[in-house]
């Protein structure tokens, strides 16, 4: 008798096992799918970021430039500043 009780859980846990699994397939087979022309490759997408990421790359140099010739023009200004004496600079 006890092996007849097994038996219906095992029926009954296999039953609720196919219809979680025909759900899942359901709920992938409903989602949109975007064909394959497209879709950007992965090449492409690589290329892109490679590009953004040279853009920043170029920003970054350019503002280094500037602030470096902003410093070095205010060291210049400071060194010249302390070789004149203050009298002649009026």
């Amino acid at each position: 008798m006890a092996s007849s009780g097994y038996l219906q859980a095992a029926v009954l846990l296999l039953a609720v096992q196919l219809l979680c699994l025909r759900a899942a397939d359901a709920d992938q087979e409903t989602g949109t799918v975007i064909p394959a022309e497209s879709r950007p490759c992965v090449d492409c997408h690589a290329f892109e970021f490679m590009q953004r990421a040279l853009q920043d790359l170029k920003k970054t140099a350019f503002n280094l430039d500037a602030r470096t010739e902003t410093l070095v023009l205010r060291a210049e200004r400071r060194a010249l500043c302390d070789c004149m004496p203050t009298n002649s600079l009026r």
